[in-house]
């Protein structure tokens, strides 16, 4: 007698494991704890074999019909349906998506959290839906192309050139771990449009430096955005690596800051030697949030940090517009002025935390120019304070704060 849902809900379990028979080698087995799971009993080569359907109900009994009748068309083309799935699932597992997904796993404790995520998130946005479920072998570079036209046509330039960078990362993953002969993104080059870069905004004019300055020094809005605001100039750091700072990361009777190499871009330690200014501001602003872990933290939970765009619109609402001032720019800031007044470009460089092309020389920077780092984070904080106190017009603000000419040494 066939089965029915009704008959299968009405089936209370047993003792003893009970099967609920459909007819041509399909039934249901109830366990004695109320566990169903559709088994399908046949013959191979004069042997009796068994092959699992899935559970019930998530794969009904019409379901589980149609898979006995693929397993029967199978036994007549003389194909074993157990063999036949398992070659199916390791074909599965050598598709584009499922090595992406390997490859990412590889570069999870390499990575930031936020990085790892991006990645993540442009392969599920924009490869996945495409390549995901095709094996890797069979993946040719116009299959590539075509996924990246379509990122191109969304005005999306700078994030065509990023996917077709990490599709070939995992095609060399693949390829070294022998599941792919080449990678066909090298065929690429030069094949979608150059991205047109241009710098952050970014204020560099002293005068203008000192109405930022005031403006900031005026900002009245919730703690870890105002902190974060006033402190940003002072370190020049990236905006991300501030706001997801955390209090261990500190010492301030030493006046460092220790930034961890994960969530460094080069993924090195960084050094931030901190100004009396910048001590001081972290000083108070320890006694409102020192209590947990990060020192940012966001209004809805101590346990998040005030997100990517907090700072933006910080300076928005003080009346600079995205155009002439991003939080990023207070990099481009620093490093424009600090240029212009004399001090060492290699200072500057490592205090921006940039890529130090000779490791042997980057090597020896980072352990000997700490002093004189030091001393320019002091002066910068110094001609900082100048421009913000200045006036009308910064004809007597000293252009060139601290003793930058006698650290042109290299």
């Amino acid at each position: 007698m066939k089965l029915t849902d009704v008959a299968i809900r009405n089936t209370r379990p047993a003792e003893r494991p009970k099967k609920l028979f459909d007819g041509d080698g399909l039934y249901l087995l109830v366990s004695p704890t109320g566990h169903r799971s559709w088994r399908f009993k046949y013959y191979f080569a004069g042997r009796e074999k068994l092959l699992s359907f899935g559970k019930y109900p998530e794969i009904t009994l019409k379901v589980a019909r149609d898979r006995r009748l693929e397993a029967r068309r199978a036994l007549e083309m003389g194909g074993d349906p157990s063999a036949l799935r398992k070659a199916e699932r390791a074909a599965r597992s050598d598709t584009f998506e499922a090595l992406a997904r390997e490859w990412l796993e590889t570069q999870k404790t390499t990575l930031g959290t936020k990085t790892f995520q991006n990645k993540q998130d442009r392969f599920e946005a924009f490869v996945f839906p495409y390549l995901g479920k095709t094996a890797i072998t069979e993946i040719k570079a116009v299959d590539v192309l075509d996924a990246l036209k379509r990122i191109e046509a969304r005005g999306k330039h700078e994030t065509a050139h990023r996917v077709r960078s990490e599709c070939g990362n995992v095609f060399r993953y693949a390829l070294v771990t022998g599941r792919a002969e080449r990678d066909p993104t090298v065929d690429l080059r030069g094949a979608i449009a150059a991205v047109s870069r241009r710098n952050r905004p970014a204020i560099v004019d002293p005068l203008r430096i000192g109405e930022l300055m005031r403006a900031i020094a005026g900002y009245h809005g919730d703690v870890s955005t105002e902190f974060a605001l006033k402190l940003l100039p002072l370190t020049f750091v990236r905006p991300g690596e501030l706001r997801l700072s955390e209090w261990p990361e500190f010492n301030l009777k030493a006046a460092e800051w220790r930034m961890p190499a994960v969530r460094m871009k080069m993924r090195e330690l960084h050094v931030v030697p901190l100004s009396t200014q910048a001590v001081t501001l972290l000083k108070d602003l320890h006694v409102l949030t020192g209590s947990g872990r990060l020192v940012f933290p966001s209004l809805r939970s101590n346990e998040r940090a005030i997100s990517d765009n907090t700072i933006n619109a910080a300076l928005r609402c003080l009346g600079f517009s995205g155009e002439e001032m991003v939080a990023h720019g207070f990099r481009s800031m620093a490093s424009t002025c600090l240029n212009e007044q004399g001090w060492h470009p290699d200072l500057i460089e490592l205090q921006l935390a940039h890529a130090e092309r000779n490791e042997s020389r980057g090597a020896y920077n980072r352990a000997q120019r700490l002093p004189e780092r030091r001393q320019m984070m002091q002066a910068w904080a110094d001609y900082l304070d100048e421009l913000r106190n200045a006036t009308a017009n910064p004809d007597g603000v000293n252009e060139k704060t601290g003793p930058a000419a006698s650290l042109d040494a290299s």
